[in-house]
């Protein structure tokens, strides 16, 4: 969902476990909305980029209705073609519409109390995907023919496998129509010297999808995905006054959520994917036992129900050893109730009417459940599983003031992420079951299909850190700097399984260490400098569970990535930003902001194969504004990743030639990747209005 009318971001580094919950294992980003005001005002803003047709329109209106009510409303309207373009459909994606209503209300019946009431709703809307097929594998098996080359085979040559990165694609179309709705009530009044907060959270959202998985503009396959979700929370917290050597702050969380989930991995009547596997069998010996024909028309079947409730008892407080000495301390105890049930079946056309009809384990039909396991989906009955958990994740933090202004410290704080139910993996957890598939892909000289899972378990994380907070330049700047080292236990990750799923597993230790600087320097009056720099060593100190990537271990689908980086960690990431104001006659202000933003490589798939990684890049943003007095108005040109960097924000293998060339008399042994890309080059107008 897009940001809008936002008064402040705060990034919060390392396990936040105590005041933001406990899942902030890493971090936490606190995103705080604007207030409504006590005089009125109002604001226009309205954006054109002409290159990717980017329209945004946004509109704020807040003030006073009674002499003790206030109100804000927030409008946004954006639409956007997208920085792709679709070869198979002839259209621009990904196609964005979004609309956000927001509506908060601020009562103060007098100096006691503080009521708000916001109320908001979102749609977000895309066609197709920001993603292409890049970087073909070919693997040197004699006789076998590349996937580039199966493609033009089955097809006559109509079709080709595109893998020049370009922001071409080749989809037969993809979708997301999602839908939010959010309702907050906080309640904020004095007792005596303490204040008494209570926060009633209420989130819901629904999503509909079709995801034409397979990344090709030939039918193949497509993934149809619903979701619907819904949570209830309150916390309430007391806080003491700050006047005296101990303050503190503590409360009682509970927290209540629902899911449903519904796929459907279909195979359209037009797929090529039948031909392919006809192919693929053709010659072998013995035969095999399915028609390949029956997948046509057919589909695999997903139901997933999931309830949770948490209750949280937390707690922080401060006491002052010395007048420059401080120990803050705290902890947070969770209970969790989670429980989960998750169905797969497959369908088939029936003959007479034309619907889809269930193919039970076991029935003549059963030839569909064993082509189905080639690609690791395997039909079973309900599985059922509830878990419950406690956990206590303490905080310790010493600090010290140096002088007046600066301060140094030394922390070691707890994370915890509960453990859960995978909502996606296609396997049953069990790898005996429906051992009549198995042995038949085992008589094709295939391997048996890969476990899937159900259940995994909880995370838990130990931070230690160094860190301090300085003063310099009489004043004029400011650096932090941070030396931390974060043990992680049990680690939840996600692997491909190969084919067209993903299963949540654990890595059972990783550990990262690192420095993190970051500070800003007022170099004049009229300019600002900031900055930030990052060491960051990512280490899988045991991962025996990891999941291959194409081509590592023939016959195995599971790999030791013990010693290993995991993805999206460079080791050096950096920004250097310089703001400038300079005021010109008439009462006008030339703003002018230059950002630098760089990362080092990164490998780019969660099996971390080194063949797709991400290149160290630059990205370079400006901004360059015109205002007029008292900023009734403002006219801005914004341009961003001015460079043009090609920067993948994640990629995996292709599924259907991953499948195919494992199979020894099959046709290809070459996949390739699909990765989504951030936008590139763009260039825009903006225009804002105050009243």
């Amino acid at each position: 969902a897009p940001f809008l009318d936002i008064e402040r971001v705060e990034v919060l580094r390392g396990p936040q476990s105590i005041l933001f919950g406990k899942n902030s294992t890493a971090g936490a980003i606190s995103i705080t909305t604007a207030r409504p005001t006590d005089e009125f005002f109002a604001k226009v803003t309205g954006l054109y980029e002409p290159e990717h047709s980017e329209q945004d329109l946004r509109a704020v209106v807040s003030g006073p209705l009674t002499d003790q009510l206030s109100g804000r409303l927030a409008v946004l309207d954006r639409s956007i073609d997208g920085h792709f373009h679709n070869t198979t459909t002839g259209q621009d994606e990904t196609r964005e519409e979004d609309q956000v209503v927001r509506g908060t209300l601020l009562w103060q019946p007098n100096s006691q109390w503080d009521i708000t009431l916001k109320l908001e709703d979102g749609s977000f809307d895309q066609e197709g995907r920001n993603l292409e097929v890049v970087n073909p594998v070919e693997l040197n098996v004699e006789g076998a023919v590349p996937y580039s080359a199966v493609l033009s085979q089955l097809t006559g040559g109509a079709y080709t496998l595109d893998t020049t990165q370009d922001f071409n694609r080749q989809s037969n179309g993809d979708f997301s129509y999602n839908n939010t709705r959010n309702a907050m009530l906080e309640v904020e009044t004095e007792l005596g010297e303490h204040s008494l907060t209570a926060v009633t959270g209420y989130t819901t959202y629904d999503y509909e999808e079709l995801c034409d998985c397979d990344f090709v503009g030939v039918p193949m396959f497509n993934i149809l995905s619903k979701e619907d979700y819904s949570q209830v929370s309150q916390e309430i917290r007391i806080a003491s006054p700050e006047s005296g050597p101990f303050s503190y702050l503590g409360g009682l969380f509970y927290q209540s959520s629902d899911l449903e989930f519904d796929d459907e991995i279909g195979v359209p009547t037009t797929s090529l994917l039948p031909t392919a596997l006809a192919a693929s069998f053709a010659g072998s010996e013995p035969a095999p036992p399915w028609n390949p024909f029956a997948l046509s028309g057919a589909a695999s079947q997903r139901t997933f129900v999931q309830d949770s409730d948490i209750a949280a008892a937390f707690f922080q407080g401060t006491y002052e050893l010395t007048n420059a000495t401080r120990l803050i301390f705290g902890g947070r105890y969770s209970h969790e109730d989670k429980s989960a049930s998750r169905r797969q079946y497959h369908t088939a056309l029936d003959e007479q009417s034309g619907l889809p009809e269930e193919v039970p384990i076991g029935s003549p039909m059963d030839e569909l459940n064993g082509l189905f396991g080639l690609f690791n989906i395997e039909p079973y009955d309900t599985l059922s599983e509830s878990r419950s958990e406690s956990n206590f994740t303490p905080s310790l933090t010493l600090q010290h003031d140096l002088n007046g202004s600066d301060t140094i410290y030394a922390s070691y704080t707890t994370g915890f992420k509960s453990g859960g139910f995978d909502v996606r993996s296609n396997a049953h957890p069990d790898p005996n079951l429906n051992n009549a598939i198995n042995v038949k892909l085992q008589a094709q000289g295939l391997s048996p299909s890969i476990t899937g899972v159900f259940e995994f378990e909880d995370e838990e994380v130990k931070n230690y850190e160094l860190g301090g907070k300085f003063n310099l330049a009489d004043g004029r700047a400011e650096l932090n700097a941070a030396l931390f080292y974060t043990d992680f236990q049990d680690l939840q990750t996600s692997q491909f399984d190969g084919a067209f799923s993903f299963n949540v597993t654990n890595a059972a230790e990783a550990a990262i260490q690192g420095l993190e600087l970051d500070g800003r320097w007022m170099a004049t009056n009229e300019l600002m400098i900031s900055g930030g720099l990052a060491w960051l060593d990512f280490e899988y100190d045991d991962f025996p569970t990891a999941q291959c990537y194409f081509g590592q271990a023939p016959g195995q689908t599971q790999c030791d990535a013990s010693g290993e980086t995991r993805e999206f960690t460079p080791e050096f990431q950096g920004n250097i930003s310089a703001n400038h104001t300079l005021a010109l006659s008439r009462g006008l202000t030339l703003s002018s902001t230059l950002d630098l933003i760089y990362s080092d490589e990164y490998l780019a798939t969660p099996t971390l194969d080194p063949r797709m990684v991400q290149g160290s890049y630059v990205k370079v943003n400006a901004r360059v504004a015109l205002s007029g007095q008292d900023d009734r108005w403002e006219v801005a040109l914004i341009g961003k990743n001015l460079t043009d960097e090609a920067i993948v924000s994640y990629a995996n293998g292709l599924p259907v030639a991953t499948v195919l060339t494992e199979n020894e008399n099959g046709i290809g042994t070459g996949s390739g990747y699909y990765a989504f890309y951030e936008r590139p080059r763009s260039v825009a107008l903006q225009g804002t209005l105050r009243f």
